[in-house]
């Protein structure tokens, strides 16, 4: 699996180890989480997404992408 280093401000780590503490949870897993919460998906998962929203809706392949993007878009903005 890759390996990635980031460089946090001193109060940002601490704040992200006592989440991790807080919570049970791995660093990684706060920052896998948080990934998907955004809206950061793999290219075939988002394929995955456009393909259950066209046989779920009946939706032409461009009227499921421009759905899809839409979807992606707003989550991001969250």
């Amino acid at each position: 699996m890759p390996r990635l280093t980031i460089t946090l401000t001193p109060e940002r780590h601490r704040a992200l180890k006592e989440t991790a503490y807080r919570t049970s949870k791995s660093i990684r897993s706060l920052i896998e989480e948080s990934l998907d919460a955004y809206g950061v998906k793999t290219v075939s998962r988002a394929a995955q997404i456009v393909q259950k929203a066209r046989r779920q809706a009946k939706l032409s392949e461009r009227e499921a992408i421009r759905i899809a993007v839409a979807e992606t878009r707003s989550q991001r903005r969250r």
